[in-house]
């Protein structure tokens, strides 16, 4: 039987390029569901040629157009949050892949594991929040959380086959973003167009900058604390700009694996969706003869201080991580809007963490409001500014 996959976030660069590895593996996958927050139009587009069950319009005022546009086939439109966190509980969705950006993607998250239903991760922000919940609640539920970033899906690979030889450390590599080498003096006048002109990937715009900074690097660092159930002294960061090694484990014998291939966020999505099994594919191959040289080098955490931060705030625990999480997505949604500049992205993270309330053993409740209450702060702040 086919594998029914609903995806959170079907529009973006994960869902959309998720919906290509289906569509060219029909035999395998079908479609369940698919959501979407505001581009109605590719949501419609989507829904007639993959013909999901349900699909979910996270704005409300975009209802009427969806249902309209489908109101011909069999496909049920609904429209809200509420609607989204229900939907991932079907019976007949088999895996969800939660493509989501940001905070957005926690709840529904929470609802499909509690549903049973094993999560291919594409949303970061789901484990750098509120990790130790989201973790227990797998174990409790008997559900599997596969790795979507690139990453973390090399991670992933590495370990398959080493049963329980035990992790000394894992690197996880970086490209270093358009900026590598920059000093803060050119950081201080960068344009948001320069900031979006990732050197080796194609994503979003908040997923680009979040590169830019090193912050995206930083949320991957506390994400595999709680994947691979590491401690902060166990996680390294190498900078490697062709991103061909994707990254590397190193075991307590000395030796290391590492996964390697030319950037293609579908390998490793179809690596998640498809596990253990690996899928064939008509990808680009790489060749060694094409890259005579890959280099390394140690990040510049005095410029790029938003991975030094994500080290302190996983050592530190508790409410931390979201407390950046939330700060972050403010301050880069004012950023793109122009109503900071690169560098005020860490001050306002940094703020943030200065003034909202630490809390060492948060429940869900506490994050909640620990988001929001740093988002109203994130926001004041930068209004002052402005």
């Amino acid at each position: 039987m086919k594998k029914r996959i609903a995806i959170l976030g079907s529009t973006g660069s994960i869902g959309t390029q998720a919906l290509e590895v289906i569509d060219a593996n029909p035999d395998i996958f079908g479609v369940a569901v698919l959501t979407a927050r505001d581009n109605a139009d590719l949501l419609i587009q989507q829904a007639i040629q993959f013909r999901p069950k349900e699909v979910v319009i996270g704005n409300e005022k975009l209802f009427d157009k969806v249902d309209a546009a489908l109101s011909s086939y069999s496909i049920q439109v609904y429209s809200g949050d509420s609607a989204l966190v229900s939907v991932v509980e079907a019976e007949d969705i088999d895996m969800v892949l939660t493509a989501m950006v940001g905070y957005a993607g926690l709840l529904p998250t929470i609802h499909a594991i509690k549903a049973g239903k094993d999560i291919a991760l594409a949303n970061k922000e789901t484990l750098v929040v509120a990790g130790e919940l989201i973790t227990s609640l797998a174990k409790r539920h008997e559900v599997n959380i596969y790795p979507v970033d690139s990453e973390h899906s090399a991670i992933f690979q590495c370990l398959a086959g080493e049963g329980d030889n035990p992790i000394e450390k894992i690197i996880l590599t970086a490209s270093g973003g358009p900026f590598r080498g920059k000093d803060r003096a050119f950081l201080a006048d960068v344009t948001k167009q320069q900031a979006l002109k990732h050197p080796n990937w194609s994503m979003g715009a908040k997923i680009t900058i979040d590169s830019a900074t090193l912050m995206n690097k930083g949320l991957e660092v506390i994400e595999a604390k709680w994947l691979f159930d590491l401690r902060a002294e166990q996680i390294d960061v190498i900078v490697h700009p062709q991103s061909i090694v994707h990254s590397l484990v190193q075991f307590e014998d000395g030796s290391i694996k590492a996964q390697m291939g030319l950037p293609d966020m579908k390998l490793p999505i179809q690596y998640a969706m498809h596990y253990p099994f690996r899928l064939k594919s008509s990808f680009p191959r790489f060749n060694f003869i094409d890259y005579p040289s890959l280099t390394f080098e140690k990040p510049d955490l005095d410029t790029f201080q938003n991975l030094a931060i994500a080290y302190q705030v996983l050592e530190k625990g508790g409410n931390a991580a979201c407390i950046v999480n939330a700060a972050n997505e403010i301050a880069v949604e004012a950023f793109l809007q122009d109503k900071i500049g690169f560098l005020g992205i860490s001050d306002v993270i940094v703020e943030s963490l200065a003034k909202i309330e630490y809390i060492g053993n948060p429940t869900y409740s506490d994050y909640v409001q620990t988001n929001e209450a740093t988002r109203r702060f994130a926001s004041e702040m930068i209004q002052v500014k402005v």
